[in-house]
């Protein structure tokens, strides 16, 4: 969303960059928005100190961007969308230096996922009343993100045409506009048939669609309503602040727990550098202390 408290002079500049990236790169709207608020927010931070794009230096910049009481992580991402900005101006001439070349990304602490145990996500896993066409919709959702590590978006925007129940596989497209393949698994296969010959006609109504997630409206369900429902039934299961996201990190933790290669692991989350996937290998170790640290006479 726009931000109409800004004045032209800050804001003609972030809409411009906002719109040169999405005609140059095609950005997704996800991404595009996140650039908007963060550069917004230093917006708003400069223009606190009667500075604008124009004439803010390292050092103020630098002010506006390492507040102490954000996380590195938020930082680092203000530092990002502040480069491409600058990087922008001076290439189409409206600034002669870039600000952000004196200034570097700051260290990000190693960040864990909260652990999310398996006896919690067959708690989750068994929440939804599958004796209802809304009950076995969320059921088959639930049982397809934690099977396949699918990304919330990913899974709202699967097809018909890209799932393969009669050899437990779908195809996805995911960051970099990359294709990959997943298994289903058979718990997951077993729901998704249910819910394709019960649930998925009874909500449609003979209207055709051909997302595999459909709501009432007759339509592909929203990245909103698979975080309601994903929050939903992980309230029930006494399960605190799971997101989607959650889901996937328990699919290649557990994945991980079970010994599964991490290359493998890799390559069914999509991840293209396996510094990203390295994570979870810190999640399963931090598991193994804990029970070592609850069970162990001398933990």
């Amino acid at each position: 969303m726009v931000n109409d408290t800004l004045p032209a002079e800050l804001l003609e500049p972030i809409e411009s960059l906002l719109e040169h990236l999405w005609l140059s790169e095609q950005l997704a709207f996800n991404t595009l928005e996140s650039y908007r608020r963060d550069l917004n927010k230093i917006a708003r931070r400069i223009q606190a100190e009667h500075l604008n794009w124009l004439n803010v230096d390292p050092l103020s910049l630098a002010s506006a961007v390492f507040i102490p009481s954000e996380k590195p992580s938020s930082q680092a991402r203000a530092l990002s969308a502040c480069k491409r900005l600058f990087s922008w101006m001076h290439e189409y001439n409206r600034r002669q230096d870039i600000p952000t070349e004196q200034l570097q990304m700051p260290k990000k602490g190693q960040y864990l996922p909260d652990i999310i145990s398996e006896t919690q996500i067959d708690a989750l896993l068994a929440a939804p009343d599958t004796k209802t066409f809304l009950g076995l919709r969320d059921k088959a959702l639930l049982e397809l993100m934690y099977a396949t590590g699918l990304r919330v978006s990913e899974a709202v925007n699967l097809r018909i045409n890209e799932i393969d129940l009669q050899n437990g596989l779908l195809s996805t497209i995911g960051k970099g506009n990359k294709q990959r393949m997943v298994p289903l698994g058979e718990e997951a296969t077993d729901w998704l048939e249910n819910y394709f010959t019960d649930a998925r006609p009874a909500l449609l109504k003979g209207r055709a669609c051909d997302a595999v997630f459909v709501s009432q409206k007759k339509t592909a369900i929203t990245r909103q309503l698979a975080w309601m429902i994903v929050n939903k039934y992980a309230n029930a299961a006494g399960i605190h602040h799971l997101s989607p996201h959650g889901l996937r990190h328990a699919f290649a933790t557990h994945l991980v727990n079970h010994g599964a290669d991490l290359r493998v692991v890799q390559l069914l989350l999509g991840h293209a550098d396996i510094g990203t996937t390295q994570i979870y290998t810190h999640v399963a170790n931090e598991r193994l202390k804990q029970i070592v640290h609850q069970h162990h006479p001398r933990g």
